[in-house]
């Protein structure tokens, strides 16, 4: 379910503030298990207070993803004003005792853009809401074919689209932009408390006329929001 800027009519307003998106996964080396349980709890502050300080510049979103790939452990998701906060957020990670520990398995960068289809689409991270239990992350790309459809076709599928995502107000969408940024078109960024009701928007999702465009929605990621030092504490 996504929402796209590439084609007039442009929206009304555009976003006051420059806001970039960063989902950043990452695998734990095993070795890490074998710390003693001492340096493992000093390691574990010692993150946490990189994470508070870093929520005083941008928004830091920590999220578990063990057990859930066999290719990360760790999300982060990171909004802000510009590409370089997260550049020094990443420095800083690998900085701490746990970063040596950590190699990053993805990395989506994205920016926020208003919809050309609905002026009505908010993305949740732009409001107070809290983050909700589960957040589903993952590129998405059209093909050529999509973007050379006149906009009014265009509009009618997504307006059919739209619909299909507003029957499950339980799920929040948080679509963002990736044109020039990265090499998908859009990342999305599901968030909900129950899971099958997410599963079932997806399936009907690909029932609709816009799903013959979509080439690409792939890894899709299940993260668990938790906070830090608890996520730290379940690496073992």
């Amino acid at each position: 379910m996504s929402s796209e800027t590439s084609s007039p009519p442009a929206p009304e307003k555009q976003a006051a503030v420059t806001i970039f998106l960063n989902f950043s996964f990452f695998k734990v080396d095993p070795k890490w298990r074998w710390l003693n349980e001492i340096g493992k709890e000093e390691a574990a502050k010692e993150f946490a207070s990189l994470v508070d300080v870093a929520n005083t510049k941008m928004k830091v979103r920590t999220y578990s993803t063990l057990g859930l790939r066999e290719d990360a452990d760790i999300m982060f998701w990171m909004i802000s004003d510009t590409v370089e906060k997260t550049q020094v957020m990443a420095s800083k990670i690998y900085s701490t005792v746990l970063g040596k520990y950590l190699t990053q398995s993805y990395v989506f960068l994205s920016a926020m853009r208003p919809s050309v289809y609905s002026s009505k689409v908010i993305p949740s991270f732009m409001t107070d809401a809290q983050p909700l239990k589960y957040c589903i992350v993952y590129p998405f790309v059209k093909s050529r074919e999509w973007y050379l459809l006149p906009f009014e076709e265009r509009k009618k599928m997504m307006d059919e689209h739209i619909a299909v995502g507003r029957k499950f107000p339980q799920v929040r969408l948080n679509t963002t932009s990736s044109f020039g940024l990265d090499d998908q078109d859009f990342m999305l960024a599901f968030e909900t408390e129950d899971l099958m009701a997410f599963q079932e928007l997806i399936m009907q999702l690909r029932e609709t006329k816009v799903s013959k465009y979509v080439v690409r929605d792939t890894p899709m990621i299940v993260c668990v929001h938790r906070e830090i030092e608890e996520i730290i504490k379940s690496l073992g």
